[in-house]
């Protein structure tokens, strides 16, 4: 695999942050006016329950650094090889990334709608986005990586996605969000010998915010049938693969994080999949057959495919460019082939929300 720019200035963790590619975080804008629109009265009773909750704030103390933190990143995370440091920095910034995404999107519909109903949704979910992005960025700055958020917000470039795609990738991205920190978690509960750095301690009560997002959008998404029947149905087939394949490459280019805490990234990554798609049946009548021979297959070609990517864009000049298209279109056709692998069926339940029991 090749090696890739360390991570040991604030400069290069910034870089890294506003990076646009296709494994990358992303920041989106969308239409304000269409999600003022939104009416969920057919879901109401469910609707405010799941206010009430946010008004609850059950995390309101929960992401307080306590003074063993630092103690225990001196003494344990000091042992880890360099290369597990730079794979696990380049979580970090990632995770970063991902959240204050999630955080500048919230806000910014918060403030261009006037549906009460989506501007306190959205509030909330800023509020515990800007929680978890604050967090890690705290850790960053144990190593003198941390990132001028409101410097990322004014500079990283934005992409953006009509509503319905919002509902699909940010909905996707909550649950598996809190399956892969649930799986993480479960797993270093089982053998704390092996949690290297002392964030994993507050994963199950973080993930769970993650789950309380995803289904404020299943709500959504259950409030306008016709976002999840019909001809939607193929862009819930998009979403679904493009989300699962993004998490898969993203996680093989860092196996030594995943082997530290005593996982194989492929074996992780289907148990995630697993549980997203249980999870998400709740609200999508299809979901993908992630035990289909070609589906692996495709999996482990779009790694290949990565992998070709990055060693033609390190040899540069004209023949490293045709390189670069010609494996961009390799891996184009293996995701069509791989979209075209039949789903799974199923009737969705009466009762839209579900707790989180994994």
């Amino acid at each position: 695999m090749l090696a890739t720019p360390t991570i040991e200035s604030p400069e290069e963790a910034a870089r890294r942050a506003k990076e646009s590619t296709l494994l990358s975080p992303r920041f989106y804008t969308t239409d304000y006016a269409a999600m003022n629109r939104i009416d969920v009265s057919s879901i109401r009773a469910e609707w405010d329950a799941m206010l009430a909750e946010y008004e609850g704030d059950n995390n309101h103390d929960h992401f307080q650094r306590t003074p063993e933190f630092t103690q225990e990143v001196a003494e344990r995370f000091s042992q880890v090889s360099p290369e597990l440091r730079q794979e696990f920095l380049d979580f970090l910034v990632s995770s970063v990334t991902s959240e204050f995404s999630g955080c500048v999107l919230y806000n910014e519909i918060q403030k261009n709608v006037e549906n009460p109903d989506v501007k306190a949704l959205m509030r909330y979910m800023a509020r515990d986005e800007s929680r978890h992005a604050g967090f890690i960025n705290q850790a960053l700055r144990d190593f003198g990586l941390g990132i001028d958020l409101g410097g990322l917000k004014r500079t990283k470039a934005y992409t953006y996605f009509k509503p319905k795609y919002i509902f699909y990738a940010t909905y996707l991205s909550e649950k598996i969000g809190y399956a892969r920190y649930i799986t993480i978690y479960r797993q270093l509960e089982r053998h704390p010998d092996k949690r290297f750095h002392p964030i994993f301690r507050w994963f199950e009560r973080w993930c769970n915010d993650e789950f309380r997002h995803g289904e404020s959008f299943a709500l959504i998404l259950r409030a306008h049938p016709q976002l999840i029947s019909g001809a939607n149905l193929l862009w819930v087939r998009f979403f679904l693969l493009a989300v699962y394949a993004t998490m898969y490459v993203r996680d093989h280019m860092r196996p030594l994080l995943h082997e530290a805490m005593g996982l194989e990234s492929t074996d992780y990554d289907y148990r995630v999949f697993q549980i997203t798609n249980e999870i998400s049946k709740q609200v999508f009548p299809i979901s993908l057959d992630i035990d289909h021979p070609a589906f692996r297959a495709g999996m482990e070609r779009l790694v290949r495919v990565k992998i070709r990517v990055d060693a033609a864009k390190a040899r540069g000049g004209l023949v490293g460019r045709l390189q670069q298209a010609a494996w961009a279109v390799a891996g184009a056709a293996t995701f069509a082939r791989m979209y075209l692998i039949p789903v799974r069926r199923h009737a969705l339940p009466s009762q839209v929300r579900m707790a989180a029991a994994w």
